[in-house]
């Protein structure tokens, strides 16, 4: 297995070294392109399972089925507010299909009228989670509730939807470019080779929506300052508002608003690497054996979902989404006759999922999104629907 990952890695840097030789220094999202979804080496290519306890990270659906029952209350809540009629979801990027699994399981036991009204759909890139996502939910598919989308039906226009579109970690998973202020000038990182090794190089920006970006926020850099910019979340947002006629965009990912991501003391900006539940800053190590991530801009979606006629519900930090939907009570019930060990093992699990500092309850947040409908009242915004993101 070892020797299969090193090969992997080594035919992904001859790849890239031949590419850089064929056009030249490359900008960093075409690099982390080809490191993440490369049809043959890249990182969600391989078969190697990513998710949980035996892969690199974990995500909130993986830590216990509270997390896609508490989404479930939203989405009936969701529900509700828009009416009788087909319920229609669309997650993307579902990973190992857990939270489709629990959303379901849950409406199915606790919310039948849900149950019935649902139509769950998945777009999923990596041929690994695909497989799995279709052997664990077989059943909710031949029951006529879970469907596979293509990701070409989503960017073609094809997909139209009422109802919500769900995703739970896929905006950081998007390629970003990289860029640097240098004596007061905008420059783009690029990645060069230098005897046989990959390394980073400075210059005019790819694309000028790249200027653009910062510009359209406000956001000046410090000098030196490194950080990212992800315009394919741009894109997304564009497919999603096209794609939704009525109803609800929930995006759950790690990030911060423009002001708090490209603050001063961000030097270095927000990309990270993940391997076996270590992080490394580090790009060039252990090519297509690594999940490289930058942080979400939610300013940036939010703006852009706003220009498209996609409004701006909310946005909330995870540990208050999930607590106004009812996790304190929900763990409470839990425990109820448990023994004391297992009472904690449980409180621990959980509190991962909402704890500010070491967990995932303030770096993580939740932005909704609504479009056809007035002022939607949403449980999991409580009294935080007039966060400031201007």
């Amino acid at each position: 297995m070892e020797e299969e990952k090193r090969d992997r890695g080594e035919s992904l840097r001859r790849f890239v070294l031949s590419q850089i030789q064929e056009r030249g220094p490359i900008p960093f999202s075409q690099f982390m392109e080809w490191c993440l979804y490369h049809p043959e080496f890249g990182y969600y290519r391989s078969g190697r399972r990513r998710i949980g306890r035996d892969g690199d990270y974990y995500t909130s659906s993986c830590v216990h089925p509270i997390f896609g029952q508490l989404v479930g209350k939203q989405l009936f809540q969701m529900a509700e507010i828009m009416g009788k009629g087909t319920f229609e979801v669309v997650e993307m990027g579902g990973g190992r299909g857990f939270l489709c699994m629990d959303i379901l399981n849950w409406a199915k036991k606790s919310r039948p009228t849900l149950y019935e009204q649902i139509r769950y759909y998945l777009i999923e890139t990596a041929p690994g989670f695909l497989r799995e996502q279709k052997e664990r939910l077989f059943e909710e598919g031949r029951a006529g509730k879970v469907f596979w989308l293509s990701p070409e039906e989503l960017r073609e226009g094809e997909v139209q939807i009422e109802g919500c579109f769900l995703s739970n970690e896929l905006v950081d998973a998007f390629p970003v470019h990289r860029v640097v202020l240098d004596q007061g000038v905008l420059k783009e990182i690029y990645v060069t080779q230098e005897g046989g090794g990959l390394r980073e190089e400075w210059a005019e920006p790819s694309d000028p929506r790249i200027s653009d970006y910062f510009n359209s926020m406000n956001i000046t850099l410090g000098e030196g300052q490194k950080a990212e910019v992800n315009l394919q979340a741009l894109e997304w947002m564009e497919k999603v508002a096209q794609s939704l006629k009525r109803g609800f965009a929930l995006t759950i990912d790690y990030g911060y608003l423009a002001e708090e991501l490209y603050a001063p003391f961000r030097r270095d900006g927000t990309l990270l690497c993940y391997h076996r539940h270590e992080v490394s800053g580090d790009p060039f190590e252990r090519l297509g054996e690594q999940d490289i991530t930058s942080h979400v801009n939610f300013s940036g979606l939010i703006k852009r979902g706003e220009e498209l006629g996609l409004h701006f519900t909310g946005l909330v930090s995870q540990s208050r989404f999930l607590i106004g939907l009812g996790i304190l009570e929900e763990m409470e019930a839990l425990e109820r006759g448990l023994s004391e060990i297992d009472g904690l093992r449980l409180r621990l699990s959980l509190k991962h999922l909402i704890e500010p500092e070491a967990g995932m309850g303030e770096v993580f947040k939740v932005l909704i999104q609504h479009k056809g409908i007035e002022r939607p009242q949403l449980d999991g915004l409580k009294d935080l629907r007039s966060i400031p993101w201007r």
